[in-house]
């Protein structure tokens, strides 16, 4: 069926069911960033498969929202299917929801799935409609009414990461929470997202591509924890420990009937930008609702001493592979043909020698040339770029180890670059160096530290679109929160034991992109008598393309910020290098 076919259909549905607009968004039920195929219905319509977007189709007309990582992959992706793409964040671009307000008339319908909006969107979607007198029905599921192929969602045993990799035992985790509750004076913890849930519980799964996680939802109260996953994902064994640390387990699809059912004077904590808004709709209307930010994602956006252990080691795995595919790639290039698709193939295959290693953190950004210059681009067999030895490569990935997870990106000069390829490149360079020298004392936001990676790029008029800082897991999501390095302030202060990524970028359209990824952890430098002052570590271990610097722009902290990086790298990794490898690193991390 075609897109505009799909339309139809969905223009159809809306006039049986009295609804003048409706919402498709990219979520699932837990608001998770990549979600199984079951969850997604926006993808099914649009054709467009990045992993943010919104998708608003009104009986005479259909438009997408994305922000600028996905513009260039919508144009493309959209093409003739009467899905107009909205620009997020350029000017005149309204918000999807200021769209409704301004096209729909009043006494109108907006049709929507409340299970995949947040609390906090729903609220201000809601106000924004209300001002002009249009209503939402949360009780959209189309999926259900025309997709009929659907994929099931995902029945894969659940599994115990070992006290050895978290650091904490389930019991202990629980015992944080519940402490936490009893502090806030509430009886019951509401959790949807899927990373929180694996967290606390010390329990892994595959549902969802690239992160180990699992459907479910939790329920914590002072007694027991209630788990909603289904029955046949956990084993005897693992019910059994589970039932052992007061964990109950009753079916995912009980979730919202069991939220009717609590106290009706209760007192419920929810996180309200990451539990959807069906959940607090479900709960009795006479039970306390009390909001904050989620309890879970701030302890564990703290390492432990065993998950910074662990993630130094998943780091040295991870960059043992990042060099033989570099090397390999250098031995190559211009001689055997070689694409997008084969580099991601290649370097996949030598991160599976690596110990601990469970599989890819999210997509392979393989770009080659301008498609550089698309942020989240994903190579496949219709638009597998060739390889030659000329211009600049992009490769952006990860690893999931037991260990930890891994977020890296190096772009890479194939030949002979142009001088402004080489001017963007060092400009990138030195906003990196920036963030990893950078000392500020406790209580700073990444907001503050943004400019730093930017500076240099603004110098000459140049900026990239997209944050320069996420949060990442300890073998869990390679996006989390909540800390971030972005010029929008979310009030979280950065903290020791807090791994980020440092990744600053450049891109021209049609022509290349260059970004250059480390992941940094936060940990205390010094105490003075104006207070504690921190910095970071960089714990990613992989040379810095050198050939593309022009010295002359670096300063010597730079350099030697730079020098004092490569002598690591060669001295963590070349001991786990055959003789060829440790010659070939040498050279990559001379000095300049």
């Amino acid at each position: 069926m075609s897109q505009s076919d799909k339309l139809f259909t969905v223009r159809s549905q809306m006039a049986m069911m009295g609804l003048d607009a409706v919402v498709i968004l990219s979520s699932d039920q837990h608001l998770s960033e990549y979600i199984a195929d079951f969850w997604k219905f926006r993808e099914y319509l649009s054709g467009f498969n990045g992993s943010a977007g919104t998708l608003v189709i009104t009986m005479d007309e259909a438009g997408l929202w994305t922000d600028s990582r996905y513009f260039l992959q919508a144009e493309q992706q959209l093409g003739d299917s009467g899905i107009s793409l909205f620009r997020m964040g350029e000017p005149a671009v309204p918000e999807y929801r200021d769209f409704l307000a301004e096209t729909l008339a009043p006494g109108n319908v907006v049709g929507l799935d409340a299970r995949t909006m947040s609390v906090t969107d729903y609220k201000s979607f809601a106000a924004a409609l209300k001002k002009n007198d249009i209503r939402i029905d949360g009780r959209l599921n189309l999926a259900d009414e025309i997709w009929f192929d659907r994929d099931i969602i995902p029945e894969d045993d659940i599994f115990e990461l070992e006290d050895e990799f978290t650091g904490m035992s389930r019991k202990d985790k629980i015992k944080v929470i519940t402490d936490q509750m009893k502090q806030k004076g509430v009886t019951h913890y509401v959790v949807c997202a899927l990373d929180e849930i694996a967290w606390m519980l010390n329990l892994r799964g595959s549902d969802v591509e690239y992160n180990p996680v699992f459907h479910a939802f939790m329920i914590v109260s002072q007694n027991h924890v209630n788990l909603f996953i289904d029955p046949h994902k956990v084993t005897s064994s693992v019910g059994k420990r589970l039932e052992d640390d007061n964990v109950r387990v009753f079916h995912y699809n009980d979730f919202y009937k069991f939220l009717r059912e609590l106290p009706p004077h209760g007192e419920i904590y929810y996180d309200p930008q990451r539990t959807n808004y069906q959940t607090i709709n479900s709960a009795p209307q006479t039970a306390g609702k009390i909001e904050g930010s989620s309890l879970i994602t701030n302890e564990k956006s703290i390492k432990n001493k065993a998950e910074i252990a662990g993630a130094r080691l998943a780091h040295i795995n991870d960059g043992v592979a990042m060099v033989q595919f570099l090397m390999w790639l250098e031995e190559n290039i211009g001689k055997t043909k070689l694409t997008e698709l084969s580099c991601a193939e290649k370097l996949l295959t030598l991160r599976q020698n690596q110990p601990l290693f469970i599989g890819e953190s999210f997509g392979c950004i393989s770009a080659y040339g301008s498609n550089g210059a698309i942020v989240h681009y994903a190579p496949s067999e219709e638009n597998d770029a060739e390889l030659k030895p000329e211009g600049l490569y992009l490769l952006d990935s990860g690893g999931q180890y037991r260990n930890g997870t891994t977020d890296i990106t190096r772009t890479i000069a194939l030949g002979t670059l142009s001088d402004q390829q080489k001017t963007d490149y060092t400009l990138v360079l030195q906003g990196h160096i920036r963030i990893a020298l950078a000392v500020f004392p406790e209580g700073i936001r990444g907001v503050h530290l943004d400019i730093l990676a930017r500076q240099a790029l603004w110098q000459h008029g140049l900026n990239y679109g997209h944050g320069t800082g996420h949060g990442i897991g300890s073998f869990l999501n390679v996006h989390e929160g909540p800390q971030s390095i972005r010029p929008q302030d979310n009030g979280v202060t950065l903290k020791p034991g807090m791994i980020t990524s440092n990744e600053p970028g450049l891109y021209r359209k049609g022509e290349y992109g260059i970004r250059i990824e480390n992941l940094i952890l936060c940990k205390e430098k010094t105490e003075t008598s104006f207070g504690k002052f921190l910095d970071f570590d960089t714990i990613t271990l992989c040379p810095i393309d050198k050939r593309p610097i022009k010295r002359e722009l670096l300063g010597n902290d730079e350099i030697d910020w730079l020098n004092n990086y490569h002598k690591t790298v060669y001295e963590l990794l070349s001991p786990k290098l055959n003789q060829l490898e440790k010659e070939w690193l040498k050279e990559a991390t001379s000095a300049i």
